[in-house]
This record gives structure tokens, C-alpha cells and sequence, in this order.
């Protein structure tokens, strides 16, 4: 049983100083991570094809869409390793929280002020919102317990 000293560790067992929602947040913040991962390495080409007006900024073919997709399936890649010891790749996550919440605002600026790009607004734009929501509210809140 876990009591409110205790905290989450890198095993997924528990030692002093967290509560039993610390050791859920551990786990849930490793699925996001699974998930967030899987979903940048497959997911936003599969969603400039399926959704172009929603996923593929531009129109016609584009380099711009080539780099962006191998730029976030390396994100993904590491996001994946990272889901390991979310403690020991908090830089990353964190990285992750930001630059997601400052390139989806930037689109959002684009999507609202290009008419031809509006559809991002229903697409990559929250998509990329939630991602940072779910990781921000999922990181730690306290120090990593000493094994």
C-alpha cells in the first residue's frame, strides 16, 4: 500500500514522499509519452494524408513537410526512450511542453491571419496545445527519490 510519504520510482515501485496519485501520474505520464511518441513518428504523416487541410501546411509538395515529419519522428524516438525514467529526461519533456505550446501558437497566428490555412485551427494546432497540457500536468512535481 502506498501512504502519502512515499514516492515513485524509476521501477515503478514507490519509496518516501509522494502520494498514490504520484505513482499514477508516473504511470500515465509514461503512456502519454508511449502515445505522444507513437503518435509524431506515425501519426503526422498519416494525418497529411488523410487531412491534408488539417496536417499539411502549404499546398502541392512540400520540403517544409518532409523536415517537419523527420524532426518530430526523432522527437517521438526519444519521447519513447524517455517514457524509461520519465526523472531523467525531464529537459526533454519539458522541451517537449514548450516548443509545442510556441509552434502551435505560431500556426495558430497563421491559421487565423492565411484563410487558406484555417483548417490547422481543428487540426496540428490543438493537437500540439494537448500534447503540452497532458505532459505539463503529467511531469513530477517532486524531487526523484533516492534508491
Amino acid at each position: 500500500m502506498v501512504t502519502a510519504t512515499q514516492t515513485p520510482r524509476q521501477d515503478g515501485t514507490v519509496g518516501t514522499g509522494a502520494t498514490m496519485f504520484d505513482a499514477n501520474r508516473l504511470l500515465f505520464l509514461r503512456i502519454a509519452l508511449i502515445a505522444i511518441g507513437l503518435t509524431f513518428i506515425f501519426g503526422i504523416y498519416a494525418g497529411s494524408i488523410v487531412w491534408p487541410s488539417g496536417w499539411a501546411w502549404g499546398h502541392g509538395h512540400s520540403h517544409y513537410l518532409m523536415m517537419i515529419i523527420g524532426v518530430y519522428a526523432t522527437l517521438g524516438v526519444f519521447l519513447i526512450i524517455a517514457s524509461k525514467d520519465p526523472y531523467a529526461h525531464k529537459s526533454l519533456i519539458w522541451f517537449t511542453v514548450w516548443s509545442s505550446v510556441v509552434h502551435g501558437a505560431i500556426m495558430g497566428v497563421q491559421g487565423v491571419t492565411d484563410p487558406a490555412e484555417r483548417g490547422h485551427l481543428v487540426g496540428d494546432v490543438p493537437a500540439l496545445i494537448l500534447v503540452a497540457i497532458v505532459l505539463a500536468v503529467l511531469m513530477p512535481r517532486t524531487a526523484r527519490a533516492s534508491a
